[in-house]
């Protein structure tokens, strides 16, 4: 059975910011907890939207928001939640900003600790209300201020999906001209986790032929205007084109997402790295690409289409020279990832919720193979 949930109110456009003061009073939230990073202060992105918000409310801000958002990381942003008064979350940054701030709606309603929430282990059915949530992105990547999940590094180490549709966020504010300006590096890490969202969840098995079409559409977009994001920051059509990608791949995994990110959550959790997600998953993409092919002929047909690639192209090489002509690192080695990381690489990407969308199943020694290729 098809389960078609098509998802929440969306602004889209340059200036959408705007819209936001609309939003939180729609929402009821009359002193949001800004969550969010030093970085976003540091180059005026938070007093911009200070400023969008006005005087009619009375917002404070959390910016301790890590590169990869860690359960430690929730808790601090929750002690001021609370001690301020706050009553709903505007989660603005990157997918670590917006995960981060899901987590925090969460537990302000529903308490902790994380962990109980597992969805592996029905943790979805213990959720009793989550707080009101608005998210503005300000990169083009994650798609989570339209998706159902989160991630966070919890305290014992491990690096959990959590999902449910109480995580939607309420309205999602996309404006690109949040995005302008974004450094290269970053462009093209983002950029690459949303094609790779994309991929992943078209590939998925559930049937769904509307988020098929949405990820097909996604990856189009991303695959013709990523070049050109990385290239100049300040070409707005490209700009608009990413985010529009970003939004509709994570509106696409609503099916579910496969080995890519099962991999990338586990070598996300390495602390003395901190890497990239989205880097993660343009490192991993090829190899996992050459593993399904076997099980999805009749699918990479049309992803050959959407990417305007000639019939019998070969997908894992097409996705690693666009790694290379945007400036992705070579292999994990580049980022750091050593041959003692693999084994629990290989532990902690079986036990993730995103390996069992993948539409081959993979065993241990198919995710160490699929590693060590990506080294």
């Amino acid at each position: 059975m098809a389960t078609l949930t098509y998802l929440t109110t969306t602004h889209f456009e340059f200036g959408a910011l705007e819209t936001l003061p609309k939003e939180l009073k729609r929402a009821g939230i009359t002193k949001p907890l800004i969550a969010t990073d030093a970085g976003l202060v540091a180059v005026g992105v938070v007093e911009t939207v200070l400023a969008a918000i006005g005087s009619d409310f009375a917002p404070c801000v959390f910016d301790g928001t890590p590169g990869n958002p860690t359960e430690e990381a929730v808790k601090l942003a929750l002690e001021q939640y609370t001690a301020e008064g706050c009553d709903g979350i505007v989660a603005l940054g990157g997918g670590s900003s917006m995960d981060l701030g899901k987590a925090v709606a969460l537990l302000a309603e529903s308490g902790g600790p994380l962990a109980q929430y597992d969805p592996l282990q029905g943790g979805a059915k213990l959720i009793k209300r989550v707080a009101p949530l608005i998210a503005v992105p300000t990169t083009s990547g994650t798609g989570s201020e339209v998706s159902v999940g989160f991630v966070i590094i919890l305290e014992d180490g491990r690096k959990m999906t959590f999902a449910s549709p109480l995580f939607i966020p309420l309205a999602a504010i996309c404006d690109p001209e949040l995005t302008m300006g974004l450094p290269p590096m970053m462009t093209a890490a983002t950029g690459m986790d949303a094609i790779t969202h994309c991929i992943e969840a078209f590939l998925v098995a559930a049937p769904n032929p509307p988020a098929d079409g949405v990820a097909l559409d996604g990856l189009w977009r991303g695959w013709q205007y990523l070049p050109r994001a990385v290239k100049d920051g300040a070409d707005r059509d490209a700009r608009w084109q990413m985010m529009m990608c970003s939004t509709e791949g994570a509106m696409a995994f609503i099916k579910g997402l496969g080995a890519v990110h099962a991999m990338s959550h586990a070598a996300g959790r390495i602390r003395r790295l901190n890497p990239h997600h989205g880097t993660l998953n343009a490192v991993f993409l090829p190899a996992v690409l050459r593993f399904n092919q076997e099980v999805c002929e009749d699918k990479y047909v049309r992803l050959r289409q959407a990417m305007g690639l000639e019939p019998d192209a070969d997908l894992a090489d097409a996705i690693a020279g666009m790694n290379a002509e945007i400036g992705i690192p070579s292999g994990l080695a580049e980022m750091g990832i050593e041959e003692s990381d693999i084994a629990d690489m290989v532990k902690y990407a079986q036990m993730d919720l995103s390996a069992r969308g993948n539409p081959r199943r993979a065993s241990d020694e198919d995710f160490e193979a699929m590693i060590r290729e990506s080294l």
